[in-house]
């Protein structure tokens, strides 16, 4: 109960470790057979589920990169908000949308793709509060891997993460520096979770 309390602290770290523990709860809950109440798929990735018709306008929270590369492939209207452009490729720079105009351009697109990382910096509400009711919303990455009801409620309708399976030999992975492309499919699995 300690580390869900850092939920709402202003210090990154400590409300990383606070979802970190939300989603362990949640992985407990989806073992022991809570997953039968969602739409659950096992070993599917998020954009798999995330529907962006040719002529809809998409704009992503974070420099996603499948994201970004699947728009680059597509064309069409989108736009990137990001915190830092830095992160951002020289291709992708015309698509930028600093984090001040974020309301006017979410509040245009049909499909919105949103980092996790969302969680952990707190923006994840205003974000949703400036959503189109119709559009198509998407939350995903190893951050958002928790039981999804208080997002649902908000409007999105597609979460994806990860569900670990071996926990002790991930850690092991991520101390000696290793990422998803080490973990993934060996000892988590990814997860979609469908409204």
């Amino acid at each position: 109960v300690n580390a869900l309390s850092a939920l709402s602290s202003p210090e990154p770290m400590k409300v990383a470790v606070a979802i970190a523990t939300l989603n362990a709860l949640s992985s407990t809950c989806w073992s022991q057979g809570g997953k039968e109440h969602y739409n659950m798929n096992i070993n599917m990735d998020a954009l798999e589920a995330v529907q962006v018709p040719d002529d809809s306008s998409v704009a992503v929270i974070g420099a996603i990169v499948p994201v970004l590369r699947l728009l680059k492939r597509r064309g069409g209207t989108w736009w990137i908000i990001e915190q830092d452009p830095k992160t951002l490729r020289e291709d992708e720079l015309p698509h930028y949308v600093p984090e001040e105009r974020s309301e006017e351009v979410l509040a245009k697109a049909d499909v919105i793709i949103i980092t996790g990382v969302t969680l952990v910096n707190h923006t994840l509400e205003n974000i949703l509060e400036s959503t189109r009711p119709d559009a198509h919303i998407a939350v995903m990455g190893p951050t958002a891997s928790m039981l999804p009801d208080p997002m649902f409620e908000r409007g999105v309708r597609v979460v994806g993460g990860v569900w670990v399976k071996k926990p002790d030999e991930l850690l092991d992975v991520l101390a000696s520096g290793g990422s998803g492309y080490h973990f993934l499919d060996r000892l988590a699995d990814r997860i979609v979770i469908e409204k």
